[in-house]
């Protein structure tokens, strides 16, 4: 006897207004963002005071050109150890990553969250017209798809 379907039963119906949730929906505006000529000392107290991971780096027009992380700031620490060189005269530049990964404010929340998985990111920087405004982090796209759980997924008690 051949399988007649793949696929299982269906539990609930759809939502179909959770299918159109962007990621301007949940993205945040409020951004620690950095610029090329901070020091790296400076970024640690930030990322520090403000309890993050990381940030985007961007210019004068507010384009995106880089991301520094903690661990860019672990790596420019332990080099300083080793050469023994002053970290206060190390600027974001030299170690924050230049391939940025960036996302449209239009993409949706299911699509977003699938880059997430593809990408092993923690944040993009949500990009529109060559400007940034807004990230959106993977505790972002969790706290969207908590409020839909009641409208487009059966919850169990």
């Amino acid at each position: 006897m051949g399988i007649k379907s793949f696929q299982g039963q269906q539990v609930g119906e759809v939502n179909k207004q959770a299918e159109k949730i962007t990621v301007r929906d949940c993205m945040s505006q409020n951004m620690i963002l950095f610029n090329k000529a901070q020091s790296i000392i400076e970024v640690v107290e930030i990322l520090i005071k403000f309890r993050v991971s990381g940030g985007p780096v961007v210019d004068d027009q507010k384009r995106v050109i880089g991301i520094i992380s903690e661990g860019d700031c672990v790596k420019q620490i332990s080099e300083s150890r080793y050469y023994n060189m002053p970290m206060e005269d190390v600027s974001v530049e030299k170690y924050m990553s230049k391939e940025v990964n960036t996302i449209s404010p239009d993409v949706s929340l299911f699509d977003a969250a699938n880059l997430f998985l593809k990408s092993k990111r923690r944040r993009f920087p949500v990009v529109e017209n060559d400007r940034i405004i807004g990230i959106v982090s993977q505790k972002d796209i969790l706290r969207a798809a908590l409020m839909l759980k009641g409208f487009s997924w059966k919850h169990k008690k």
